[in-house]
């Protein structure tokens, strides 16, 4: 007999109108496996109720029918129900101040916690995620805002036109307008003052991948980061053209002794004997996108005191840091916290280190909105439950009553079991020193 399947209505932010599992995917679940599916009713997430209705579900106030309940962001903690399994993103995995009593009161209930984040393959790649429509829709606020605080200072152009990612009706209308800025920018080129412009991205996964799709839509020449400061000095670069850098953990990280060469391998094992030489790029760069995976063992790349001297030498060239990872005061330390869709970025003034909500200040804007996928509700839910739903028919056939040695549920998904039945599992011990 199956476990019952329950699909949560999102209640960490008011905007937050995405779905795990598409009204099209539970169709096929229940046509294919005959499996109960509740579906808990929301008035604003992106599938109506009616859809999944149709679909063959039950929609329902509340998920207390369900064995297995699957959502996307944390939940609120008078909801967990003893002896239950949760699909999330729980955002533990690092140690969590914020969230460490969650997990200690799923502890309490003997709940078994999934996490979508630890779901990977062989290698370590993660399979269930949102990291491409992040970058899509973080690259899109990040050119709005370049856009915004240009004609804050008087400078009108084409970057003016782009809206923030929510409120075009879809992905396909965003890629229009921004073409037909790409469009305006070779016919006519951008203001002398403002090019050559600099468009970098830290990390090369489906984060960076995702912005850099929307950068590709503008006339843009690649420039590796080891050429970037002779190309911007040495070589003709005309105002119809943006320079697009990407930059990898060996263009980013020195080894702390001098005369030693950069090993990743090693890096990722000892990071305590290694710093960033981030700083020497930050004159040259207009844009930053920040896509790079980033925790505390690792040095960060954009100081408050890098910052403070960039902005002491009196020709600060960078204008918006799209700090899509979001880890606040973290890699991009100027990111004090996540911003909202409704109000998304800050301006940091690196002189005085004062945080000042909206595009009008001194300093540079930081758009750090840390729910973008949800800013692409359609086509980030589509994406994610294609993946998804390949693992949910041997969850709810999976018998939890067993040992977690005996749980027969695919490898992928045994590598992201945080808890089973209220204890943490081998590989996530490490959370102990976290919680008390």
């Amino acid at each position: 007999m199956y476990n019952s399947i329950g699909i949560r209505h999102e209640d960490k932010y008011l905007l937050e109108r995405r779905a795990p599992l598409t009204p099209r995917q539970v169709d096929r679940l229940i046509k294919e496996y005959h499996l109960q599916i509740i579906v808990q009713q929301s008035e604003k997430r992106i599938f109506s109720d009616d859809a999944y209705r149709e679909a063959g579900a039950i929609v329902a106030t509340d998920l207390r029918a369900a064995d297995i309940i699957i959502g996307i962001k944390e939940i609120p903690d008078h909801l967990f129900e003893k002896n239950k399994t949760y699909l999330l993103f729980s955002h533990v995995c690092k140690g969590q101040k914020h969230n460490m009593f969650m997990l200690r009161h799923m502890m309490e209930l003997g709940c078994t916690l999934i996490d979508y984040e630890k779901v990977t393959d062989d290698q370590g790649k993660r399979l269930i995620f949102f990291g491409r429509y992040a970058g899509l829709a973080g690259m899109i606020n990040s050119l709005w805002a370049l856009g915004q605080r240009l004609k804050g200072e008087g400078l009108m152009t084409p970057f003016a036109r782009i809206r923030q990612t929510h409120e075009y009706a879809s992905l396909a209308e965003a890629r229009n307008e921004i073409s037909e800025v790409g469009k305006e920018i070779a016919q006519y080129g951008l203001p002398e003052t403002l090019h050559p412009l600099v468009i970098a991205f830290m990390g090369y996964g489906n984060v960076s991948q995702g912005a850099q799709e929307i950068c590709s839509l503008l006339p843009t020449e690649e420039v590796p980061a080891d050429r970037l400061k002779y190309t911007l000095e040495h070589n003709h670069i005309p105002s119809n053209i943006l320079i697009k850098t990407v930059f990898r953990e060996e263009d980013m990280i020195e080894p702390v002794k001098q005369g030693e060469e950069f090993d990743l391998y090693d890096y990722y094992r000892h990071p305590e004997h290694y710093r960033s030489k981030f700083e020497d790029y930050l004159p040259f760069i207009n844009v930053l996108i920040n896509g790079a995976y980033w925790d505390t063992h690792y040095p960060r790349h954009v100081t408050k005191d890098a910052l403070e001297r960039l902005f002491q030498s009196g020709h600060p060239s960078i204008k918006v840091i799209g700090d899509i990872s979001c880890d606040p005061n973290g890699s991009i330390e100027c990111t004090h916290a996540g911003t909202v869709i409704d109000k998304p970025v800050f301006i940091y003034d690196p002189l005085s280190r004062k945080y000042t909500m909206g595009l009008e200040g001194n300093g540079l804007a930081v758009m750090a909105v840390d729910i973008l996928p949800s800013e692409l509700p359609y086509e980030s839910s589509n994406g994610f439950a294609d993946v998804l739903v390949n693992y949910i028919q041997p969850l709810a056939a999976a018998d939890f009553s067993l040992p977690f040695e005996q749980l027969q549920i695919p490898t992928a998904l045994r590598r992201g079991v945080i808890l089973y039945k209220g204890q943490l599992t081998l590989n996530f011990e490490y959370l102990k020193q976290h919680l008390f």
